[in-house]
């Protein structure tokens, strides 16, 4: 995989990414899709010329697809039919790569295509539900779905967000904007995310049978935030980027440690993700609006896709089940109690179910909940010398994560973005990212093959 794909390389941010905006700045904003779609195939070409093929025909199909729906206009029956068979194709597609990769190679699920795949979903069922006004473009279409800052790992932007309001203008306050949320997310994804992955890596190194359970939970904590500045890192640059061209900011993270329930961390973390699931799986099911017992079916089916989504084994289905269930639990029978076991959840059990999320092998998984619950005189269960010494190494990674956590702080920066002072600041985070950049390989985005 070339690193002009990873958002953070030195290869993205120095050289494709200021050839693209300065052809995409210079074309007519009438013109404008024709370089931003073929700037997203180089793009994914470079990273992936394998697939770049399946994209390029998937891109043509719902295109040819999303014509007949937009010209038919609700005057035949077999409408209905035409949008189902092409989002089941599409889903289809997706299965079958992610079924390939399990069972066969990794190298089989080609990078980001989920995103891909999700935006052709929404594409179909907007144009069927119409939600998009005007005829979309082959161009259009096929930037909206290759768009490169978001192809790989999302946010997942709606057309009808970016693509469905005419032609698309720059201003030099949105290249501005722009830059800061890229540098932000620059900040989180190299200084702190990568830097608490290093501790997670040392615990995998020494083997969870021989950590204490303080070093245990530190692990938990640790490789929940690393999750976290990673994914929201790389919606920052990728956000940053599309504004630099001129579309509306998509927010994708909304301080989701500061919810106060699972279903409003969810409703927080990964956002589009969340209302993409929301529109196109829990309400065509019904929603809530059917019964409680067909809600807490539509909860659970929805909690069950969202795992296997994540991957394919049996870590995954356990993590989305467990969360599934908490929420109904949230929504059912904890009302009452809610503000104070939501904020116990939301601080507590969200990392514990990290440690699903990030351990695959479920033997491996119950040694490590072993560590974090020593109930059962598995090992050790307090080491001084771990603790210290890592609570040593990682402390001002932990207190950079859990400010930057507070709502507040991220909203005084945006809010002030253009004072000399925040300038400064960011201007020493993005020279200090690219300084780790140069000088280390780094790791590439967490979520990279979902």
């Amino acid at each position: 995989m070339n690193n002009i794909v990873i958002l953070s390389s030195i290869q993205f941010i120095f050289r494709f990414l200021p050839v693209c905006l300065l052809a995409y700045v210079l074309t007519p904003a009438k013109y404008r899709n024709m370089p931003l779609f073929l700037e997203s195939v180089v793009f994914y070409a470079v990273g992936e010329p394998v697939f770049v093929l399946l994209l390029l025909g998937l891109t043509l199909v719902n295109y040819l697809t999303g014509e007949v729906l937009y010209l038919d206009g609700g005057r035949t029956r077999s409408r209905g039919g035409v949008a189902a068979t092409m989002i089941a194709i599409d889903a289809a597609v997706l299965a079958l790569c992610k079924v390939l990769a399990l069972r066969v190679d990794s190298s089989l699920l080609p990078i980001g295509l989920s995103f891909y795949i999700f935006k052709m979903i929404s594409y179909q069922a907007d144009l069927y539900c119409r939600r998009i006004r005007n005829r979309p473009t082959f161009l259009s279409t096929a930037a909206y779905f290759m768009l490169f800052p978001q192809v790989t790992q999302g946010p997942i932007m709606r057309y009808g967000v970016g693509f469905d309001h005419g032609e698309i203008h720059t201003s030099p306050d949105q290249f501005e904007e722009g830059l800061f949320y890229v540098a932000m997310g620059l900040g989180m994804k190299i200084l702190l995310a990568d830097r608490l992955g290093i501790l997670w890596n040392e615990i995998h190194k020494i083997g969870y049978e021989s950590i204490s359970t303080p070093l245990a939970w530190l692990g938990a904590y640790g490789y929940s935030l690393q999750l976290y500045f990673d994914f929201w890192g790389y919606s920052l640059i990728a956000s940053g980027v599309l504004v630099m061209m001129g579309f509306p900011f998509v927010e994708n993270f909304i301080h989701p440690y500061a919810a106060g329930s699972i279903s409003d961390f969810y409703r927080r973390w990964h956002a589009t993700l969340g209302a993409w699931f929301r529109d196109y799986i829990y309400f065509p099911l019904g929603g809530s609006r059917k019964g409680n017992g067909r809600t807490v079916f539509n909860l659970l089916v929805v909690w069950l896709v969202t795992g296997l989504w994540h991957g394919g084994t049996l870590n995954f289905v356990i993590w989305g089940m467990v969360l599934g269930l908490v929420i109904v639990l949230e929504k059912f029978v904890v009302k009452r109690a809610l503000p104070v076991v939501g904020r116990f959840n939301v601080l507590v059990l969200i990392p514990l179910t990290w440690v699903v999320f990030a351990i695959s092998n479920l033997h491996d998984l119950g040694i490590y909940f072993g560590r974090l619950f020593p109930f059962f005189g598995i090992g050790k269960t307090l080491d001084p010398t771990d603790i210290q010494r890592y609570s040593t190494m990682f402390w001002p990674y932990f207190l950079a994560g859990g400010v930057l956590c507070i709502p507040q702080v991220f909203g005084f920066l945006v809010k002030h973005r253009k004072n000399f002072f925040v300038v400064l600041l960011l201007a020493a985070v993005f020279w200090y990212a690219v300084y780790y950049m140069v000088n280390s390989s780094g790791n590439t985005f967490m979520y990279f093959n979902f």
